[in-house]
C-alpha cells in the first residue's frame, strides 16, 4: 500500500502568536516537551520498521512550531533517508536554523511554509526561502488571506522565485466579496478551492483508506477532522479498519482535509506534491507557470 500519514503529536508551543491562528498557543513544560519527543521517536521507529511493508509518506502537522525543536529536525533527516519513504514534510513558519537541511535526502524532504506578517520581517522570511531554493528543497509558501495582508502577499509573490507556488488560505470566518476574491486569486490561482467549504457528507474520500491521521499516542483516525478512532498504529489494530468510506462531516474547509476528497481534482493538481502543497506545472488547470514549482 501507498500510505500517507498526517502525524500530530502533543507539541503545542509556538514562537509566534498570530491573532488569527486557530491553533492553541501555550508554553509547553519540560515534561510536555519530553513527552512530545518520546512520542515522535516512537513514531519514527515505527516508520523505520515499516511492519506492513508499505510505501510511506508523512506530513507533520504540529499544533505548534516543530522545526524550532531539534527532535523534529532530526526526525525529518532520519526519515528522508529511508528507502520506503517517498516524502517527509512538515508545516512550518521557517523560524529555525536551516543548516540541518544539508544532511537530508532532498529528493524526499519537503516543506510547507507559512509567512505571518507582523511576526517576522519579510526580508528575513525570503532569505530562508532563498536558502531552501538554493539547496533544491521542494517547498510551498503561503499566507492567510487576512484583508490587511494583501499588500504583503503581493510583495511576497513578487519577490519569490517564479517556480515557487504561493498559496492563500481563506481567513476563518471572513466573507470575501467578488472583487476581494479576485484580488487573492490573482496571487493564488487555486484560491477558489479554499474560499468556500466543500460539501463532503456521504462523499468518497481517501482519508481512512490510503490516508490516515496519527496522534502522539498512536491512535489512528481517518483524518484530523473526524474523531472516530480506527485503532492504534503500534498494535496494528488500525489496519483492518482501512478501506473506502464516505465522509461523515457536512462540510470540509481545510486543505489538509479536502485535498483527499475523490470528488475534487486536487490529486491531479498536486500530483507528486499533495502533502507539501506543491502543484504540478500543467496549464490545463488554469494556473500560470510562474505560480508553480
Amino acid at each position: 500500500m501507498n500510505l500517507s500519514i498526517l502525524y500530530r503529536g502533543p507539541l503545542a508551543s509556538c514562537n509566534y502568536d498570530c491573532p488569527y491562528c486557530p491553533f492553541a498557543k501555550r508554553r509547553d513544560s519540560r515534561a510536555e516537551l519530553r513527552a512530545d519527543r518520546e512520542a515522535l521517536t516512537r513514531f519514527a521507529d515505527w516508520v523505520d520498521r515499516n511492519p506492513d511493508d508499505d510505501r510511506i509518506s508523512v506530513l507533520f502537522t504540529p499544533w505548534g512550531e516543530g522545526l524550532t525543536r531539534s527532535w523534529y529536525r532530526q526526525t525529518l533527516t532520519r526519515l528522508s533517508h529511508l528507502p520506503h519513504v517517498d516524502r517527509v514534510a512538515i508545516q512550518t513558519n521557517l523560524a529555525c536554523r536551516l543548516d540541518w537541511v544539508a544532511d537530508t535526502d532532498r529528493d524526499t524532504l519537503a516543506l510547507w511554509a507559512t509567512y505571518h506578517p507582523g511576526q517576522v520581517r519579510r526580508d528575513a522570511f525570503l532569505a530562508r526561502c532563498a536558502t531552501l531554493h538554493d539547496l533544491g528543497v521542494r517547498f510551498s509558501v503561503g499566507v492567510v488571506g487576512q484583508p490587511g495582508h494583501l499588500a504583503e502577499a503581493r510583495a511576497l509573490r513578487a519577490a519569490l522565485p517564479d517556480d515557487v507556488y504561493l498559496w492563500v488560505n481563506a481567513a476563518d470566518g471572513h466573507r470575501y466579496e467578488p472583487a476581494e476574491e479576485a484580488d487573492w486569486t490573482g496571487i493564488d490561482p487555486l484560491f477558489g478551492y479554499s474560499v468556500r467549504p466543500h460539501e463532503s457528507a456521504g462523499r468518497a474520500c481517501r482519508a481512512g483508506e490510503t490516508v490516515i491521521s496519527v496522534r502522539g499516542d498512536g491512535q489512528v483516525r481517518r483524518c484530523h477532522f473526524v474523531d472516530e478512532p480506527l485503532g492504534n498504529l503500534y498494535d496494528g489494530s488500525y489496519r483492518a479498519a482501512l478501506g473506502p468510506r464516505p465522509c461523515p462531516n457536512q462540510l470540509c474547509d481545510c486543505h489538509i482535509g479536502y485535498v483527499h476528497l475523490r470528488t475534487l481534482p486536487l490529486y491531479d493538481v498536486f500530483a507528486g506534491g499533495v502533502l507539501e502543497r506543491v502543484p504540478v506545472r500543467d496549464a490545463t488547470w488554469g494556473v500560470p507557470a510562474r505560480a508553480l514549482r
